[in-house]
């Protein structure tokens, strides 16, 4: 009975996660850089004094830092390691690719940009008011802002469907 119950519980946590949103957020403006899975899992990429960057994670309750540009100090270790990844690569087709990011799905986007000439942001200004029409928010600005603030969003059940499908 008791088996029953957890392998019940069990699927229904599977399918919990592979109908749960993945959110990408990018806000250049505030210099923040996330992807979420709801309030389960976050990975925020942050800036470091003695690190180029640094992601921290932060699982239910639970943070820690990772650095993926620190040097690796072994050398046999990572030989051995490059080794073995270019024997198990499958290949990655372009068509596998355009159907997994057409699965995405964008949810907000905004463009406030300023190319530093301006006879060519008078010549984009046409062009960007049509894409505010029927896109999303963009601007030409003849200031010297430059922001780009972008959500997109998809779930685990999409993606595995693209794969499946191709």
């Amino acid at each position: 009975m008791w088996f029953v119950v957890f392998f019940i519980l069990f699927l229904v946590l599977i399918l919990y996660l592979l109908l749960i949103p993945i959110i990408v957020n990018i806000n250049t403006n505030q210099n923040q850089y996330e992807i979420r899975l709801h309030n389960i899992v976050k990975a925020t990429i942050e800036e470091h004094e003695e690190e180029l960057l640094r992601i921290k994670f932060k699982i239910f309750f639970f943070s820690f830092y990772f650095y993926p540009l620190k040097k690796i100090r072994n050398d046999k270790k990572s030989k051995s390691a490059k080794e073995s990844t270019t024997k198990s690569r499958r290949k990655f087709s372009i068509s596998k690719m355009m159907s997994m990011l057409k699965s995405f799905k964008v949810r907000k986007v905004l463009i406030d940009m300023d190319t530093g000439d301006n006879v060519l942001n008078a010549k984009l200004y046409p062009f960007f008011g049509f894409l505010n029409y029927y896109l999303g928010t963009f601007n030409i600005n003849f200031e010297g802002r430059n922001q780009l603030v972008l959500q997109i969003q998809n779930r685990p059940i999409h993606i595995i469907k693209s794969f499946i499908n191709k």
